[in-house]
């Protein structure tokens, strides 16, 4: 992030942090997406013509690039026969998310380093509609 005239140090890593956090967002979420499209033998143009949008559009949403709306989540969650579980938790001391850095492999990853593997979803089995089970 370059230098913005009036914002404070704090502001500027703030806003650090919150870009982290949307890329760790934005990453958990083409990873599920990706994982139930490859699990139930969708391609992307399966999924367009499901939401009623172009493929063009399914790849807009899935590389990331873009601040998806709840409506957008909704109609993916409603094309794929699927649900969104949304968690917010604290972090423990010494978490740290994926930065940009090491998701292009560029940094080693830390022994307490989180990121956001499909594998997350392995360690609870799931019922024939794709719900966790409790």
């Amino acid at each position: 992030m370059g230098f913005r005239l009036g914002v404070s140090p704090d502001q500027r890593a703030a806003g650090d942090r919150i870009d982290e956090e949307m890329y760790g967002l934005v990453t958990q979420l083409t990873n599920e997406i990706n994982w139930i499209m490859q699990e139930r033998g969708l391609t992307r143009a399966d999924l367009a013509a499901s939401m009623g949008v172009s493929p063009g559009r399914v790849s807009q949403i899935l590389g990331g690039g873009e601040n998806l709306t709840l409506r957008t989540l909704a109609a993916l969650a409603v094309a794929l026969d699927a649900r969104f579980d949304i968690g917010l938790s604290s972090l423990k001391a010494g978490d740290v998310y994926t930065n940009r850095a090491a998701a292009r492999g560029e940094a080693a990853p830390r022994s307490n380093h989180r990121s956001f593997p499909r594998a997350q979803h392995h360690e609870t089995a799931r019922d024939s509609g794709g719900h966790p089970r409790r």
